[in-house]
């Protein structure tokens, strides 16, 4: 089965003809689901970052017990250095 074919265009892509910071985040998650991580990473460098950030996000909100506004802010952080390091590599150095 092709999943390609269901995956979303991205629309700064489609709207300026350049990538932006999260190009190739399905595909690398496509790539990871398939057991292929060294090629996920390769596709989207900060997948990994990524998705801790979104697991903390989530606890953030679903838990009320503990405080993780700076474990998200640091997250976060650390996710948008990878996301602007992977655009420069990939555009630059490739």
């Amino acid at each position: 089965m092709n999943l390609e074919r269901f995956m979303l265009p991205c629309l700064f892509k489609t709207l300026f003809g350049i990538e932006c910071l999260g190009c190739g985040f399905q595909r690398s998650l496509f790539l990871l689901f398939q057991g292929q991580f060294s090629d996920a990473f390769q596709m989207y460098p900060a997948l990994y970052s990524t998705l801790f950030f979104l697991g903390i996000f989530a606890l953030y909100f679903l838990d009320k017990t503990k405080n993780y506004k700076k474990l998200l802010w640091i997250s976060g952080t650390v996710n948008a250095i990878f996301m602007i390091a992977g655009y420069w590599y990939k555009h630059f150095y490739i």
